[in-house]
């Protein structure tokens, strides 16, 4: 185990219908990012040393989301993603956050809201001047800042983003599903931003949803549905699904408070 992490397994009751990926497949799922670079990279350095560990044919990393805003290392955690070698095939997936980043940039009008959830630290994580701000205007001139500093591999990989993947028996996605709504169908609003009918449903969705964007103490394991968004940005802890067979593994980086783990 790498310093600095904290691991738990996860044992399926017997009633619980099991769920698995492929065979000779592994999946790294890491929750919400949130601008925090040096969490990211000790959950990566994890994953790297792990597989150097255990070997397997096809290893994957799924990323759900949000890695801009609240914390103070936007900038950081894309240059990682997208300059430094990842330990694994990478599926990022976008999350509200980078919805309303992209959106920013095409409607600067639209500013107010991701400018009041965070994306005022990523702006300063972009040395961006965000002094002409104020209640009745600056947007335009602050999206054209952005736009100048934002790297055009920073751009690509926001614009990459997918609201959605599947492997094996789950479904990931950033926020969760509506419920009554077949997975295929599901449109990318609920997908990114969804809490309730989803966080209280009690149906099966057909797969397991793996997800974030609510944070929880810890992980949250239901009959149908896991969140890993463990707040990282305010607990210190981000958390890294691991899907091997029909094994659930949670590691977490440590934090300074003592309900990290029970």
């Amino acid at each position: 185990m790498v310093a600095g992490l904290r691991a738990r397994w996860f044992q399926r009751r017997a009633r619980e219908q099991c769920r698995s990926v492929p065979d000779k497949c592994r999946v790294y799922v890491i929750g919400d990012i949130h601008g925090c670079a040096e969490l990211l990279s000790r959950i990566l350095n994890f994953i790297t040393a792990d597989l150097k560990d255990r070997p397997i044919e096809e290893p994957w990393v799924v990323l759900l989301g949000d890695y801009v805003d609240r914390g103070l290392g936007s900038r950081v955690v894309l240059d990682i993603l997208t300059t430094a070698p990842l330990p694994a095939r990478c599926i990022p997936l976008r999350g509200n956050h980078e919805q309303m980043l992209l959106d920013f940039l095409v409607e600067p009008h639209r500013g107010i809201d991701w400018i009041r959830n965070g994306g005022l630290e990523t702006l300063h994580s972009y040395g961006i001047d965000v002094r002409p701000l104020h209640s009745w205007g600056g947007y335009a001139e602050i999206a054209a800042a952005l736009r100048a500093r934002l790297p055009p591999l920073h751009l690509g990989f926001l614009e990459r983003t997918m609201p959605r993947c599947e492997i094996g028996d789950y479904f990931f996605c950033h926020a969760g599903v509506r419920p009554g709504v077949p997975l295929k169908e599901q449109s990318d609003v609920d997908l990114l931003w969804i809490r309730d009918p989803f966080l209280s449903a009690k149906c099966d969705f057909g797969k397991m949803i793996v997800h974030g964007h609510t944070p929880v103490d810890q992980p949250s394991v239901l009959h149908n549905r896991i969140n890993i968004d463990t707040g990282a940005y305010i607990s210190g802890k981000l958390t890294c699904l691991i899907l091997e067979d029909s094994r659930t593994t949670f590691v977490s980086t440590n934090s300074s408070r003592r309900d990290a783990w029970p």
